[in-house]
This record gives C-alpha cells, sequence and structure tokens, in this order.
C-alpha cells in the first residue's frame, strides 16, 4: 500500500490519496489493502451474478488515477434512495458509474458530504 501511494507521479493525487487513505479508515474502520496493481480497498464482499459469475472485490476503496480520483463504494441504499439523491445533489463536481465515483480533484467537492457517502 504505502509503496504504491509513493509511486503516484502525481504530488497532489498522492495528497489527495492520502485524505481518502484517512477517510476510508474512519468510516470503514479497515485497514487498506491492494486489489490488484491500483485499488486500495477498504474490507471485503462477496459477489454472484444471475449469470454465475462471482467473485470477491473491496466493499470500499479508491484509486488515484491520473485523469481523476476513483472512488469504489458498494451502497444499497434500498429505501434511503432520496437521502442518498440529497447527498449526491451537494457533494460539488463529479461523475458516476455504477459503483464508482469519478472526481477530478478533492477541492471539487464537499468532503463532510463524501465520508457520508463513503
Amino acid at each position: 500500500f504505502e509503496e504504491f501511494l509513493a509511486s503516484v507521479d502525481s504530488e497532489r493525487r498522492r495528497k489527495e490519496a492520502r485524505v481518502i487513505d484517512a477517510m476510508m479508515r474512519r468510516v470503514t474502520g479497515e485497514t487498506p489493502v491492494m486489489w490488484g496493481p491500483s485499488i486500495v480497498g477498504y474490507g471485503s464482499y462477496h459477489y454472484r451474478y444471475d449469470s454465475g459469475r462471482e467473485g470477491d472485490f473491496a466493499r470500499d476503496g479508491f484509486s488515484p488515477r491520473k485523469a481523476k480520483l476513483v472512488l469504489y463504494l458498494v451502497v444499497d441504499w434500498g429505501d434511503r434512495k432520496a437521502e442518498a439523491d440529497a447527498l449526491f445533489a451537494r457533494l460539488g463536481k463529479y461523475s458516476q458509474g455504477a459503483s464508482c465515483l469519478y472526481i477530478n480533484k478533492l477541492a471539487d467537492v464537499d468532503l463532510g458530504v463524501l465520508e457520508q457517502l463513503v
């Protein structure tokens, strides 16, 4: 983990990774573990698709990629979807995939809201 963070080219991205690491540790209570060469994960879960494909992945995590900071969040909001929508509305500048948040720089988002989403 430490070697990976030290290898991140951008100083800004390394600093952002430290902020996200501290947040993830605080919220999840988990120690970071590398999932492959570039994803830092906290906790894990087992998934199984209808197709029969299954595996394990980080419950929460991030990757300080060159273009964007990527946060992997496994969230099933269920009956709290309205609450989640309200948080995303206050988050700031980001884009979103199925279970990923893409952030250009941490200064673009409200860290308090991001912590609530984590």
